[in-house]
Parts: C-alpha cells; structure tokens; sequence
C-alpha cells in the first residue's frame, strides 16, 4: 500500500512540475531566420497576421492558412487580413480540410509534400505551439525543418490547464502510434 501511495504522489509531484514548466517557460517568436514557407494554423488571435508579416518581411515565399472554415472564400480572407489579390495568387494558400491541431498536421504535411518544402515556419499562439509542433513532427516527411514561431498571448489558467492534458494526451497518443 505503501509503494502504490508513493507512485501516486510521485504521479502528481510530475504533473505539477510539468504544468508548472509548462505554464512558466511558453515559446517565444524565433529569430529572423527565413524558410520555404510559413504556416499558419486557424483558431488564435494574432496567427495570420503574423505570417502575413512574415511572408511579407521576405522570411517565406509562400504560407499555407491550415484549418480554414470551408465556408470562407478567398476573397472574404484577402478583405478582412488586407492581403492584395495578387499575393493571394502568388502566394496565400487556404487550407479547409482541417478541423483541429492534427489534421491541421497531416493537412500541413501534404502540402509541404506537393510543394517540395523543405524548411517551414510554424506560427501559432505560445500556448499552442508545443502540441502544434509535436503533431507536425510526427505527420511530415523526414528532412523537413521546422522552426516555431509563437505568438505571445495573454492565456487564462483555465486555458493552460486544458492545452497541457491536451499535450499530454497528444504525445501519450504519438508515442502509442494513434
């Protein structure tokens, strides 16, 4: 009874300690380095316009906007982020098979197989980024470098809380092959 008491309380002392590293150290924006493309999961403020800026700072040739709802158009999308038509030609792919962080990941890996990327830059909220990345790392062809560029937010404890049993049951679900 001991043992079982010790392995519980072991169990919490982790999880606090993860949440608490979770909570505390949140992803920073990356540096300048530039990348084939950006990409840009829906579903946070500050998302596309920060890979707009990217795109247009010259650190991406192109970005693909994962997650997007199917009933958006293109134009819709260009009129409310101010995006002229023809960087959407040229450059702005919209993405409307996803409906959550991982099929944002497998979307986003087959259109970095279709594009031939080799170096990408994921751009989604700080809270977000770990289990974005981690669901990427998992679903994209090998070679494919990712460099995390997080939007810095203000997030609720509540908020935190569920995204760290989401990462947790995220990577439970990677290391089990789900």
């Amino acid at each position: 009874m001991k043992f079982i008491r010790y392995i519980l309380a072991s169990l919490v002392l982790v999880w606090a300690l993860g949440f608490m590293w979770f909570a505390i150290a949140l992803p920073q924006p990356a540096d300048g380095r530039s990348t084939d493309a950006v990409i840009v999961p829906t579903g946070g403020a500050g998302r596309i316009a920060q890979g707009l800026a990217v795109l247009d700072s010259g650190l991406a040739d192109r970005m693909l906007v994962t997650g997007v709802d199917p009933e958006v158009t293109e134009e819709e999308f260009a009129t409310e982020f101010d995006v002229e038509n023809a960087r959407m030609e040229c450059c702005v792919t919209l993405g409307f098979r996803a409906v959550d962080t991982r099929t944002n990941a497998t979307e986003t890996a087959d259109w970095v197989e279709k594009n031939d990327v080799q170096s990408l830059r994921l751009v989604t909220t700080d809270w977000h980024m770990r289990r974005a990345a981690g669901e990427l790392d998992r679903t994209l062809p090998s070679g494919v470098e990712v460099v995390r560029d997080a939007v810095p937010s203000h997030p609720s404890l509540a908020s935190l809380f569920l995204e760290y049993h989401k990462l947790i049951a995220s990577s439970v679900a990677g290391l089990f092959g789900f």
